[in-house]
């Protein structure tokens, strides 16, 4: 196993008393060896996503962190470099920029997989529910479902991008919207919406972002909005979506996880 100085322990933000009444204390904790076919990585930024929130809340149909799998740092958006290289890995080098999926892996071995869906994959395991999560400075991924970040994509972009921007990018994927077809984003001024208009805006889509205020306008049509719709301020939300696509109307209606 390669590897360059590590310390022996980290810090790690874990969620204390899970529930309605849950805190994050900052603590130190090991630092994980990396499995023959595992990465460790050192993050340097973690995103903030809302699911986080719920799996520490307990308000989710969805095993408990704590009770069922004793994990105690969440996180999902993780973004940072190549400390340690597990003895059956190749094409990973000390130093290589790296990033943490909200599927930490799967089985690779079914239909879900096999076909491009595995997300659906059964016994995928979900990073900072199942294992440790990115508010923890040192954790372990597996080579082969670890994320490649490219030089000239900044840490604080790259993180957000594991779990909001690829939510996005898969629904415009799969939606079968064409360059030229215009496509609403209700709520498109938040986190998860405003990468969408950009992938959009970089796919030769149109977007149309419905939102308020003078904030989010701006923010929308610097990321690539075509038209902003206030909708504080129109009396007809949809009438104003068709006046604005061409007198027809959207192709398509990408509406951001409430979560």
């Amino acid at each position: 196993m390669a590897v360059q100085e590590i310390p022996k322990k980290c810090k790690a933000g874990i969620v204390v008393n899970p529930g309605p009444d849950f805190h994050l204390e900052v603590v130190d904790v090991d630092v994980p060896s990396p499995g023959p076919n595992e990465l460790l990585l050192r993050l340097n930024c973690t995103g903030l996503c809302m699911s986080d929130v719920h799996y520490m809340l307990n308000d989710l149909p969805f095993p408990k962190q704590m009770q069922e799998f004793g994990v105690y740092s969440p996180g999902h958006e993780g973004a940072g470099v190549v400390v340690a290289i597990g003895s059956q890995v190749s094409g990973w080098k000390l130093g290589d920029r790296a990033g943490v999926k909200p599927m930490w892996d799967v089985c690779h071995n079914c239909e879900q997989c096999w076909t491009g869906i595995e997300q659906w994959c059964g016994n995928k395991l979900n990073t900072g529910l199942e294992v440790a999560g990115t508010y923890q400075q040192y954790i372990t991924s597996p080579a082969l479902y670890t994320t490649r970040i490219p030089d000239g994509v900044p840490d604080e972009v790259a993180g957000p991008i594991m779990c909001a921007a690829s939510t996005m990018h898969r629904a415009l994927t799969d939606s079968g919207l064409k360059p030229g077809k215009w496509v609403v984003f209700p709520g498109g001024g938040g986190g998860v919406g405003i990468q969408g208009v950009q992938l959009a805006k970089a796919m030769g889509m149109r977007p149309i972002v419905i939102d308020s205020g003078e904030e989010k306008a701006a923010l929308a049509k610097r990321c690539g909005a075509e038209a902003f719709i206030d909708f504080k301020k129109e009396s007809d939300v949809a009438a104003k979506v068709v006046e604005t696509a061409d007198g027809v109307g959207a192709h398509g209606v990408m509406t951001p996880s409430p979560t």
